[in-house]
């Protein structure tokens, strides 16, 4: 709405929010429920609209999850490296972002991530995802070593 200032801007989205017609999922990003696909991908688009500035991609916890190298499953909770800084952002009822601060460059990482279209996140291969764990210096106690050695 180019037509209203700023001001009146964050009225109406208050007003929209207090009254139902939309969702405020976390501080600045609000969700119209009608258009939402229910296919529980909010999380990740979350995280790529709040980070669409900054180089991001799945990895840590949630990619070992996904490629069955952790056998829990991390429920409303995701976590990201990004080249901004660290943090944790809660969406409320759908869950968390988990921002981790790398260093690496992007194209330091070709031939490790791959473009998740569904995500609409670049993705680390488990090999990658294993290096940030290190580098994180996270609990590498839920590892199944077993399967992430016939992975790398």
């Amino acid at each position: 709405m180019p037509d209203i200032s700023d001001g009146a801007y964050k009225t109406l989205l208050s007003r929209a929010a207090s009254e139902g017609h939309l969702i405020r999922v976390c501080r600045g990003l609000y969700l119209f429920e009608p258009a939402n696909p229910s296919n529980g991908l909010l999380l990740f688009h979350a995280a790529a609209r709040l980070r669409a500035a900054q180089f991001n991609y799945i990895s840590l916890e949630t990619a070992l999850s996904d490629a069955g190298v952790i056998s829990q499953i991390p429920i409303n909770w995701i976590t990201l490296m990004s080249s901004g800084r660290s943090s944790t952002i809660s969406c409320g009822r759908w869950g968390t972002i988990e921002f981790v601060h790398t260093k690496q460059q992007s194209q330091n990482l070709v031939g490790h991530l791959s473009y998740d279209s569904s995500c609409r996140l670049w993705r680390a291969s488990p090999q990658q995802a294993l290096r940030d764990m290190k580098a994180a210096r996270r609990n590498m106690d839920l590892i199944d070593w077993s399967v992430a050695r016939e992975l790398v």
